[in-house]
């Protein structure tokens, strides 16, 4: 058994207690196949392997914290941990279900400047991750997108042709939004 008791983990936003039911219904199969983007040194994917959702490969673009990621999760064998870039997906074209962003975009987006008018170098980082996960998404695969940014400033970077695009507002007093993309055939 791995100790777990002071690994330095942390969670951005909404904790997968508090998205459970969302997830249980946008993910009905637990078997699907999930490429969680930009996992950092969440416990998402951890809470949604004991869940039932084993078919998980995560990545970032920090050597480090794959690494650590891996060593902590080594009793998960299902899980994979890869160091990759969310704009430069090394994956087959229709290789998973599903897609999640727990705040990856943000951290692209979270850059000097003005938000009604983000760089171009941000907006060209978002439009590619975007763009790299639908190729990735199956027929009918969804791109589940968690962030505390308000539709007038995401939803131009996840529209695109033969998906649709479904917002759920979450929180009562301090909102979340979840955003579902799901690739049309």
């Amino acid at each position: 058994m791995v100790d777990r008791s002071d690994d330095g983990v942390f969670d951005w936003f909404k904790s997968f207690k508090d998205i459970e039911d969302y997830f249980g219904t946008l993910i009905s199969d637990k078997s699907a196949s999930i490429l969680m983007l930009g996992c950092g040194n969440s416990t998402l994917s951890e809470e949604m392997y004991e869940a039932g959702y084993t078919n998980i490969v995560n990545i970032d673009y920090s050597a480090v914290v794959i690494e650590k990621m891996k060593l902590r999760n080594e009793d998960r064998p299902l899980m994979r941990w890869l160091e990759m870039d969310v704009r430069n997906l090394v994956f087959d074209d229709a290789s998973f279900d599903v897609a999640i962003d727990k705040g990856t975009m943000d951290a692209m987006l979270a850059v000097k400047g003005d938000v009604w008018n983000p760089p171009k170098s941000a907006v060209d980082d978002c439009n590619r991750e975007v763009d790299e996960v639908i190729r990735v998404l199956k027929d009918r695969g969804v791109f589940l997108y968690l962030t505390f940014g308000q539709p007038h400033f995401r939803k131009k970077y996840l529209l695109r042709e033969k998906t649709s695009l479904d917002i759920l507002t979450l929180g009562e007093t301090f909102h979340y939004f979840l955003y579902v993309l799901r690739r049309e055939v």
